[in-house]
């Protein structure tokens, strides 16, 4: 990998990389923000009655539009930036991001018609709402796959990339899952824990998939995880990971007496373990593909920007990023606690 690294003592090597982590953080700030709104979203048509599926709508109601400013910083990131990449990527995964973009497109409508319609008329919402959720997802799912596998376009591909597609909804689905069992309570709480109970194990097969199909993607990844000291210096990644599935599981078999009794400790472990799941395999997949923007073909300084326009693009990033952070914190922190009912 020395070979291909420039000097990164000059802008022209270090400003691509800047941007290459600003990227990465709006894209894992996107899929754990947006993922546990978008996993609520799909099992909205799961409430029981009307009441429940408020209760579900309020939880992420303060959050859930500005959880996708995320998506669109990393975006944008990637179109200025990286342009080369930007076209290689959309490109190929044009389909993909076209039924993301209609699945939120749909969210977003269905969120705002389904307090304002009568009562009759709210069902639809309801399923409009879990139907764009669910289209949304399965497209980055499958913009996952395909990505991993350097765009190939046979059968196998495919397939493995629809594989990472039904396990990313999973993995919403549990993100969701642990959402709501820390925001709510009552009976919601009790039906979001057996919620997340079914989403735990697909969840562990889609990230057990990635972490077996990444290094047989290209010889340069296989090295970089299969030879000494690397593989004993890495596995500490899958050791902690399983722990995690492992402190998961344990909370959602303990949950069900707690919350009975009206104990609420522990309501935060399924959430917390499972973003820190996320972040770990947010981390092993980046340290696979560094520094990859499209595997084995293009890497992040051959896809940058003129060094002139990094610098431009820099400065309009060191004022948006933190009004992006902090009005997140901001309304994360105003709205802290269990929700309260959904009123208009």
């Amino acid at each position: 990998m020395p070979e291909l690294l420039p000097d990164l003592t000059q802008p022209a090597g270090w400003l691509p990389l800047v941007f290459a982590l600003v990227m990465a953080l709006s894209l894992l700030a996107y899929v754990v923000l947006d993922g546990y709104d978008l996993g609520v979203g799909m099992l909205l048509r799961r409430g029981s009655d009307g009441t429940q599926k408020d209760a579900m709508v309020a939880s992420i109601g303060p959050f859930w539009d500005a959880n996708e400013t995320w998506l669109v910083l990393g975006v944008g990131v990637l179109l200025v930036a990286f342009p080369r990449a930007h076209g290689e990527i959309l490109g190929a995964l044009y389909l993909p991001v076209a039924l993301m973009l209609l699945g939120l497109m749909l969210r977003g409508v269905a969120f705002d018609f389904r307090v304002k319609a009568r009562t009759h008329h709210r069902p639809l919402w309801d399923q409009a709402f879990g139907l764009g959720s669910l289209l949304a997802s399965l497209a980055q799912g499958f913009m996952l796959g395909a990505w991993i596998t350097g765009f190939r376009g046979d059968l196998w591909s495919h397939l493995f990339s629809a594989l990472i597609g039904l396990c990313l909804v999973a993995a919403y689905r549990l993100l969701g899952a642990g959402w709501l069992i820390f925001k709510t309570e009552g009976a919601l709480q009790l039906q979001a824990v057996a919620w997340a109970r079914s989403s735990l194990w697909l969840t562990a097969g889609g990230i057990g998939a990635i972490s077996l199909a990444t290094p047989l993607v290209s010889a340069r990844i296989f090295d970089k995880w299969f030879s000494f000291p690397n593989l004993v210096m890495l596995l500490p990644i899958p050791a902690m990971t399983l722990v995690l599935f492992y402190m998961i599981a344990r909370s959602l078999a303990r949950l069900p007496v707690r919350l009975q009794q009206d104990n609420q400790y522990g309501t935060a472990v399924p959430f917390a373990c499972t973003v820190g799941i996320f972040l770990l395999a947010f981390y092993g997949l980046g340290y696979s593909v560094f520094p990859w923007l499209v595997v084995d073909r293009i890497t992040l300084w051959q896809a940058a920007s003129a060094t002139p326009a990094l610098w431009v693009i820099f400065w309009g990033v060191v004022v948006v990023l933190p009004v992006i952070i902090g009005y997140t914190v901001f309304a994360y922190r105003v709205f802290s606690g269990k929700s309260t009912a959904l009123q208009y």
